[in-house]
């Protein structure tokens, strides 16, 4: 092969090399710029949610919010950041309103958005679980697991892991264990293990 020969295969293969490096930028880019409104300050908020930043976790929350009003990731972020701080009242009023919200514009094949509702009743019903509100618990648990027992099945992959030092049941056996007790005169129940409570996860989808 002449020396001419083996430097124009040399710049085709780097022509080659350079086109798919431009392109996967390129399209890398046009996912960025493409993505909704408030998507990325939501996953900021997740990962200050993560470490434990939660003043900064909430601000970035409530940036999506002043782009995309009811931007149900942020929401869900916000109710998060409250349990974890035990502002159950604040988590409540979010999780509400993100229910609400989902239960009136939430389409049939949107698979994120039927996980997110089906989360948004679990965190409601451990934060009802902790407030002693069993009866109200033992609700929204079996309201999350008939809307989407997958997203809701115990802890893994989307969720995030509270005070994760014990064993922790799941929603539904903890739905199971609740009904159980309930259904047993008042002076024989045992609904609270202090163990299991302080094991227990929030929810949230893979993908919000």
């Amino acid at each position: 092969m002449s020396v001419n020969a083996r430097v124009l295969k040399r710049f085709v293969i780097y022509m080659a090399i350079l086109t798919f490096v431009m392109f996967t930028v390129w399209a890398l880019v046009r996912s960025f710029m493409n993505r909704p409104p408030g998507d990325y300050e939501t996953e900021v908020c997740d990962m200050r949610l993560k470490d434990k930043k939660y003043d900064q976790a909430i601000q970035a929350a409530n940036i999506a919010l002043e782009k995309t009003p009811n931007h149900r990731g942020a929401i869900m972020c916000r109710a998060l950041v409250f349990i974890t701080q035990k502002n159950y009242n604040e988590a409540r009023q979010e999780l509400n309103h993100l229910i609400s919200f989902l239960e009136n514009n939430l389409e049939e094949d949107d698979k994120t958005g039927i996980g997110t509702l089906a989360a948004a009743y679990a965190n409601r019903g451990i934060i009802e679980d902790r407030s002693e509100n069993y009866e109200a618990a033992l609700k929204d648990y079996v309201k999350a697991l008939g809307i989407d027992h997958e997203s809701v099945a115990g802890p893994g992959l989307g969720t995030i892991i509270l005070n994760y030092k014990f064993k922790s049941s799941s929603v539904k056996e903890r739905a199971l264990y609740l009904n159980e007790q309930l259904q047993l005169p008042e002076d024989e129940r045992i609904l609270k293990i202090e163990k299991l409570d302080e094991g227990q996860v929030m929810h949230k989808p893979g993908k919000l």
